[in-house]
C-alpha cells in the first residue's frame, strides 16, 4: 500500500488510496448488483488482466470493501456492509459521467451489470412514483434484462420475462435517457426496435429513467 499513497491526511486522498486503483471502482460497480464468482467478474469486465483483477480483489479485501464467501462449493465476492456505502458514489459518479459518453467506439460493450447500474443512475423514483407500475423488457445490445418498476421501487434482472413493453436498442439508448431523442422520434428513426407490447410506453419509459445530458 505504501507505493499508493499520496503523503495526505483526508477523506478523499485516503478513499482513493482504497478504491482509486485502475478497475476497483468497475469491480465495486459490478458487485453493487450482486454477489459475483470470479469468473462472473472477468467475464462483466472483459478488458481486465487475470492478473490485475485477482490484485484489486485481494486489496479491496484487505481494505474491508468486499469479502469473500463460500456459497455451494464455489467462492463468490460480495460487498461488506462499508463497501455498500459506496453505492450513492458510483450512482452520482456514473450520472456525472453520462455527461461525456458521446458516441461509442467499437469496441466498447454494453454488459448487464454496467446496464444495470447505469438505469439505477438514471432511475427517478420520484417521478415513477406518480406512474403505473410497468415492466420493460429490454435488449441492449447483448445485455438482456428486465425492468420492474412499481411505484418508486426499481428491480433490475437478467433474462427475459413477461413485460408491458418489449424492445431492443444500441448505446444510442443514451439519446433516449438524456433526453436527445424524444421517445416516438426513436422508434420512427429505428433507434430503439419495439419487439411487442405497448409502443406509447417508451415514452414512459424515458421518463421515468433520465439523465441530464
Amino acid at each position: 500500500m505504501a507505493a499508493r499513497e499520496y503523503g495526505q491526511y483526508g477523506g478523499a486522498a485516503r478513499a482513493l488510496e482504497l478504491v482509486g486503483e485502475r478497475w476497483a471502482l468497475l469491480i465495486v460497480r459490478d458487485l453493487l448488483v450482486g454477489p459475483r464468482r470470479y469468473g462472473e467478474l472477468a467475464a462483466g469486465l472483459p478488458r481486465i488482466p487475470s492478473n490485475i483483477l485477482a490484485t484489486r480483489l485481494k486489496e479491496l479485501q484487505a481494505a474491508g470493501v468486499i469479502r469473500r464467501m463460500p456459497r455451494s462449493r464455489v467462492i463468490i465476492y460480495e460487498l461488506t456492509p462499508y463497501g455498500r456505502e459506496l453505492e450513492p458514489i458510483v450512482l452520482a459518479l456514473g450520472a456525472w459521467g453520462f455527461k461525456a459518453l458521446g458516441d461509442p467506439r467499437d469496441e466498447q460493450v454494453i454488459t448487464p451489470d454496467s446496464m444495470t447500474m447505469d438505469l439505477r443512475t438514471a432511475f427517478q423514483p420520484e417521478v415513477a412514483l406518480a406512474l403505473p407500475s410497468t415492466s420493460y423488457a429490454a435488449r441492449v445490445g447483448e445485455a438482456e434484462l428486465l425492468i420492474r418498476v412499481d411505484g418508486s421501487v426499481l428491480d433490475v434482472e437478467r433474462g427475459r420475462g413477461p413485460a408491458d413493453l418489449a424492445f431492443a436498442v444500441g448505446p444510442d439508448i443514451r439519446r433516449l435517457i438524456t433526453g436527445e431523442l424524444a421517445a416516438d422520434r426513436a422508434i420512427e428513426t429505428g433507434v430503439v426496435d419495439v419487439l411487442h407490447g405497448r409502443a406509447d410506453l417508451l415514452g414512459r419509459f424515458a421518463t421515468t429513467f433520465h439523465v441530464a445530458a
